[in-house]
């Protein structure tokens, strides 16, 4: 009967970055019906497919349930099951073997896309143990934007959707397919409902496309450039918002002459977007008060990501719209714990000196490592070994560049543990794989530490099988093996109320409120000046001699050459089912997006003899994969559009789940990295195509 439901208020989480607030109706442990909350702080009622389908994650038949031991050779598939003690005995005893031989520092700790406080307890197992390499894919994901807008103006201007904006600049932001972090999509729509106007700028004719004023078509991996052009029409046309300009920014006038040499036309060349469009975008940003840049990940997928950031920051400044409502802010937090004191940054001061990245002179405040430096420190001992490997929400055979190097890297690592919900390609070349409790069966919190002003309650809905663990709850227990114990609590739940106790607060009290939200405080410069070494947005970079950076955004390029070879130009996206590599066994969202589609115009299908549902091989000059035609005019006819994170787990354990057949990071090369974070080249890659 209805009456015998449980309703219970929580945050969706793991299916996206999202946060959408959800009502979750539970009947003997088991969830029976999930819905969006109608006062949910983001998203108001919205859910999404994933989110539909999230109570899948718990149920399946293949699911992890008891931790087990590596019985064959390394990715053979064969397991013996053990007891969580031995678990945690065999992990702790091999960690603590190579700190012995080689220092805690020939341990790395990696992790995926931060999904809730298990990425900062990660880091605080790291920073204990004494190990300064932890490894993530921020190199591709996040850092780019917030450190380098620390470095111009001071902060993480975040796109300021709760209050009104007159324009929303929406730039490689598909919003409404994967709901950035702290963005959802029906935030965006109640702007436009409210009459904001929006430009898209995208590659691909994204669904939003139908409800902007003007779409910018640009070849994939300028951006760099297209953002410069902007920068030039609005400084040429004397379009600038004077009064900030004169106040609050430094180097406009070496900024001014700089962009000179980027005219609509030279730009127009480099982007295929036409200079008429280029002029009429860059004035309508420029002279609606306020305008937001929705700026999203993919900005992040070449080896140009600092220009461009840098780039997209100073046309933020130059027109009046950082820190103001409805612009691009800098979000304050609540009351809640640090993150230097949850991490325990103070127990491993020289860190920064440390770490792997250091060697390669990535930019500062960047502190985790670039996967493509871990594999460069297994593989070649650059600059020191790498030997250990503990990972948790994380499939790198799938996510890192280069995954022949990727195998390579861990074939040649003395110990692999991975934690996990499933078993994935990565998860099949561990020694230990440990199964975990996953959202709706554990107490969380979302959003701490990514610099959006928020976090968001998670409680326990259902209770996991008997021998999932939450990842906190497993490191909690493997720190107290592996470093001394009094930094370890004796019940992990504490670490929840850690973070919120600074505000009065308990954890069950937090859960009744749903969220808590920093103050609103706009345009805090005039007050105290930015936080940066000159106290204004460092259009120029003060610090770039020091740093070996260049001072002013600029176009040296395209990240990869033209090859007559290879004549089309490769990019990739995420499915709107699935998270990264996650997912492709969840039933409902495999029924929608079965298999791994490549976007081709119907006219390039034409000329190479191409029909919609034929297999296609996509071949660059590093690799090969298999995937299915789809024609559509979604994108230009000099552009392929693969689908990224593919594997299928329906086949056999021995072929690491037929991880090489449609994987992406097949096509992607690790050598050409960007200087300031060390970025791949994941998009803007030459390729041909042929049908198989």
């Amino acid at each position: 009967m209805k009456d015998d439901v449980r309703w219970v208020k929580t945050h969706c989480a793991r299916m996206d970055h999202g946060g959408c607030a959800l009502l979750v109706g539970v009947k003997d442990n088991k969830i029976v019906s999930i819905k969006g909350d109608p006062d949910g702080f983001l998203n108001k009622g919205y859910i999404c497919p994933k989110g539909v389908a999230s109570p899948d994650r718990l149920t399946h038949s293949d699911r992890l349930k008891h931790p087990l031991k590596r019985a064959g050779k390394r990715g053979e598939g064969k397991w013996k099951q053990i007891s969580w003690q031995e678990a945690l005995s065999e992990i702790a005893q091999n960690l603590n073997k190579i700190k012995e031989k080689y220092g805690a520092k020939g341990v790395a700790f990696g992790v995926g896309m931060p999904k809730g406080l298990e990425h900062f307890v990660l880091i605080r197992l790291a920073n204990i143990f004494g190990s300064p390499n932890v490894i993530s894919s921020q190199d591709v994901c996040h850092a780019p934007r917030e450190i380098t807008g620390v470095h111009t103006c001071g902060f993480y201007p975040v796109a300021n959707l709760h209050h009104k904006s007159k324009l929303v600049l929406l730039w490689a932001s598909n919003i409404t397919s994967t709901n950035e972090e702290g963005e959802i999509s029906s935030m965006l729509l109640e702007q436009l409902k409210h009459g904001a106007e929006l430009i898209v700028v995208d590659p691909r004719k994204i669904d939003l496309v139908k409800k902007s004023k003007k779409w910018l078509q640009l070849r994939p991996g300028t951006d760099h450039a297209l953002a410069l052009g902007f920068l030039n029409v609005i400084i040429e046309e004397s379009l600038y918002d004077k009064d900030f300009v004169e106040n609050w920014t430094y180097g406009f006038e070496d900024l001014a002459e700089h962009v000179k040499k980027y005219t609509p036309e030279k730009i127009s060349e480099i982007t295929w977007v036409s200079p008429d469009q280029i002029r009429a975008s860059a004035r309508l940003y420029a002279t609606s008060k306020p305008a937001v840049i929705q700026w999203g990940n993919p900005i992040e997928h070449n080896i140009y990501t600092f220009d461009t950031t840098r780039a997209l920051i100073c046309l933020m400044a130059v027109c009046g719209n950082l820190d103001v409502p409805g612009g691009n802010v800098h979000a304050k937090d609540p009351k809640i714990m640090g993150l230097g004191q949850f991490v325990r940054s103070d127990l491993i001061p020289d860190k920064r000196k440390e770490m792997i990245s250091a060697y390669h002179g990535v930019i500062p405040r960047l502190m985790t490592i670039a996967p493509s430096f871990f594999k460069k420190a297994i593989l070649e001992g650059v600059p020191y070994p790498i030997k250990g490997f503990y990972a948790m929400c994380a499939n790198p055979m799938l996510s890192y560049a280069d995954s022949r190097q990727t195998y390579e890297a861990f074939m040649n690592l003395d110990f692999i543990a991975v934690a996990d919900l499933f078993m994935t390609p990565t998860a099949a070349m561990a020694d230990i794989v440990l199964p975990v409790a996953s959202q709706f069966e554990m107490d969380d919190i979302g959003h701490y530490g990514l610099g959006h002003g928020f976090i968001l309650a998670r409680p326990k809905v259902v209770d996991p099988p008997e021998e999932c663990w939450p990842d906190i709850k497993i490191m909690n227990e493997l720190g107290k093996r592996i470093s001394p114990a009094e930094y370890w609590h004796n019940d992990y739940s504490q670490f929840l109320e850690d973070v919120v106790n600074p505000g009065d607060l308990t954890y069950s009290q937090f859960v009744e409120k749903g969220y808590l939200k920093g103050p609103d405080r706009f345009k805090l410069y005039e007050e105290k000046g930015f936080r940066t070494p000159t106290g204004k947005v460092e259009l120029k970079l003060s610090t770039a001699g020091k740093f070996n950076l260049s001072p002013l955004p600029t176009f040296t390029g395209l990240p990869e050459e033209d090859d007559p070879e290879y004549p089309l130009v490769l990019t990739n996206s995420k499915s709107q089912y699935y998270l990264h590599s996650s997912y492709r066994w969840i039933k409902r969202l495999r029924e929608k997006r079965p298999e791994p589609k490549a976007e081709i115009h119907p006219h390039t299908a034409l000329q190479y003899g191409i029909k919609e549902g034929d297999e296609v091989i996509i071949e660059t000059r590093y690799g090969k994969i298999t995937q299915i035609a789809h024609c559509t005019d979604i994108v230009d006819p000099r552009v392929i559009n693969a689908s990224h994170g593919w594997w299928f787990p329906e086949e056999e354990a021995e072929s690491l789940y037929g991880w090489k057949k449609s994987n992406f990071n097949f096509l992607t090369s690790a050598e050409k990295l960007g200087k300031e974070f060390g970025t791949p080249n994941l998009k803007a890659i030459g390729c041909k195509i042929s049908r198989k």
